[in-house]
């Protein structure tokens, strides 16, 4: 008998990845652990900046009238479906990529751009641009943090998998198990990325990590998991 999977990350992204592992057979749950709500920014004067950085497609949709007034600058992307939703918006998307913001800074460097824009969530991992490079962050949403749902629950005390999308969904989901008094240890984690295992601390009856940092590759582990005894 196969693992349930639980999906905790927040919507929309949730719907997409439950209805991929149920095309994949798997029994997904979802339980969002997260509510994203937009920030009040004001955007600074685009004639600083010579390109964007767009880390996920919550920026896209939660940045407001701000992120109108940029369409100007190009934009660089981290996956596809961010810089679909960047051309919906009308930007011109002059790079994207598939393992996160860092692996878009010598993108950016070869492009010529030296002074970037960011448009980050409140939780971003910091960058480390070359010399003559400057990344200036603005915070257009955050991540509201929400209770374990009773769906939940009764799917990991039938030892379920748990996808984990980001390091503040692995801390506040080892949270959560800890003041439910939860076996960690029937519990298994299959993780986005390596920070993101390090978050969730130990205890765990296993944890595992995706070998690439996208959505398809996180679940191909997860339904190995899922059959695992």
């Amino acid at each position: 008998m196969s693992r349930p999977l639980l999906v905790v990350r927040p919507e929309p992204g949730n719907s997409f990845t439950v209805a991929s592992a149920r095309a994949l057979g798997l029994t997904a749950v979802a339980a969002p652990l997260f509510e994203i709500e937009p920030v009040g920014w004001t955007e600074p004067s685009v004639e600083r900046f010579d390109a964007l950085l767009l880390g996920s497609g919550n920026a896209i949709r939660y940045g407001g009238p701000g992120l109108a007034a940029l369409t100007g600058l190009p934009a660089y992307t981290v996956g596809e479906a961010t810089a679909d939703a960047a051309r919906q918006a009308g930007f011109d998307v002059a790079g994207s990529g598939s393992s996160g913001l860092a692996e878009l800074i010598p993108k950016l460097a070869a492009d010529g751009r030296r002074r970037v824009l960011r448009v980050a969530g409140e939780e971003h991992v910091e960058l480390d641009p070359p010399p003559g490079m400057s990344v200036e962050t603005v915070v257009a949403y955050r991540a509201r943090a929400l209770a374990l749902p009773e769906a939940a629950r009764a799917s990991l005390e039938n030892k379920a998998v748990v996808l984990l999308h980001s390091a503040a969904a692995a801390r506040h989901f080892a949270a959560l198990c800890e003041r439910a008094r939860l076996a960690k240890s029937d519990i298994a984690l299959a993780c986005l990325g390596a920070r993101i295992a390090e978050a969730a601390g130990s205890g765990w009856h296993e944890v595992r990590i995706a070998p690439d940092p996208t959505d398809s590759a996180l679940l191909a582990l997860a339904a190995d998991m899922c059959q695992s005894p």
